[in-house]
């Protein structure tokens, strides 16, 4: 956000859509659903690790093993408090489209309509779904979608990524060496803040973006 040097007609057509969509009063059968994803790095240590004692921090070995990447996919609801994490070993198409097929029909098949908030990666598209599933299934899917997509340069409007920020510092915050200890310290934490309801409040609002970013607009 904070490198902007001009802000153009769609970035703030898309920005107040994003901004008049979060100011909105919180309905179960509508929740807006912010998705991103990130890459994490599988990082084995070749000899084990001393523990933290008092005086002392814990101490790592400089030798390592890299064990390849995964992908995380990350979907929240900042109102109702609720997200879904995936560990995948790609971030193709197709996986997107199964990830958002499993967040329609079976974590909100309850909703008439998920406003899903995300960025514009070339996998968020109309296409993956139709080149994953059939017509019939791509046409049922997104008939429960309403896309609301950040600017370009724009990934700060979208609520997912203090999502991720909180998982880095509290969940990923060191090194991992094994696709299963992954996913066991994923869903540890993630079920531990559905549990107690975690929100993200935000306080952004269009009056405030143009208090502060009026100077870098352009017709």
């Amino acid at each position: 956000m904070w490198c902007i040097t001009s802000i153009t007609q769609e970035y703030r057509d898309r920005m107040y859509r994003l901004l008049d969509l979060y100011e909105k009063d919180y309905d179960k059968l509508y929740p807006v659903v912010c998705m991103d994803e990130k890459s994490k790095q599988l990082i084995e240590d070749v000899r084990g690790v001393l523990p933290l004692k008092p005086g002392s921090t814990a101490k790592y070995d400089y030798e390592y093993r890299r064990n390849g990447t995964r992908n995380i996919f990350v979907a929240v609801e900042p109102l109702g408090g609720r997200r879904k994490i995936k560990v995948t070993d790609s971030r193709t198409k197709k996986d997107f489209a199964y990830f958002i097929k499993e967040l329609v029909e079976q974590d909100y098949k309850e909703a008439k309509m998920i406003r899903l908030v995300l960025d514009n990666l070339n996998t968020h598209f109309l296409s993956s779904f139709y080149e994953t599933f059939s017509m019939r299934i791509s046409k049922r899917i997104l008939s429960k979608i309403e896309f609301y997509y950040t600017p370009k340069h724009g990934s700060w409007l979208n609520m997912a990524e203090i999502e991720i920020n909180i998982m880095d510092r509290e969940c990923l915050a060191r090194r991992i060496g094994q696709e299963t200890v992954l996913k066991c310290e994923i869903n540890q934490w993630s079920s531990q803040r559905n549990k107690e309801k975690k929100k993200i409040h935000w306080s952004f609002t269009k009056k405030d973006a143009d208090r502060k970013l009026s100077k870098y607009y352009v017709a």
